[in-house]
């Protein structure tokens, strides 16, 4: 699966994971590596779907999101690349047709 990101800073700490681990600490570090490559080696988000992580869609405001678990409370946010996001009749997300995504955030969507 094709991963882009849309914070700069995010970017460079998927390719650094020494500086990773000094900003984020070495539990959500390895978390966040080990999401990334389990996207990466995904060809759609449905191969990701049932992995550990617990990748859901979201809903409310921040429909056409998806999030995965990182270390409690933080999630990793990413959206589809495709605009508009495949859906079936029913307005249902097509999981299987998604090819890539944008890495939004990092955050505790809950707490705010």
């Amino acid at each position: 699966m094709n991963i882009t990101f849309d914070d700069r800073k995010l970017e460079k700490l998927a390719n650094d994971y020494k500086k990773c681990q000094n900003e984020m600490g070495e539990r959500r570090a390895r978390l966040f590596n080990k999401r990334l490559g389990d996207l990466r080696n995904a060809i759609s988000l449905e191969d990701v779907r049932h992995l550990p992580g617990h990748y859901h869609e979201l809903t409310g405001n921040r429909k056409g999101q998806w999030a995965c678990d990182l270390d409690q409370p933080y999630r990793l946010v990413f959206e589809p690349h495709e605009n508009p996001i495949p859906a079936d009749n029913d307005g249902k997300y097509i999981w299987l047709e998604i090819m890539g995504v944008e890495i939004i955030e990092i955050t505790d969507y809950h707490g705010s």
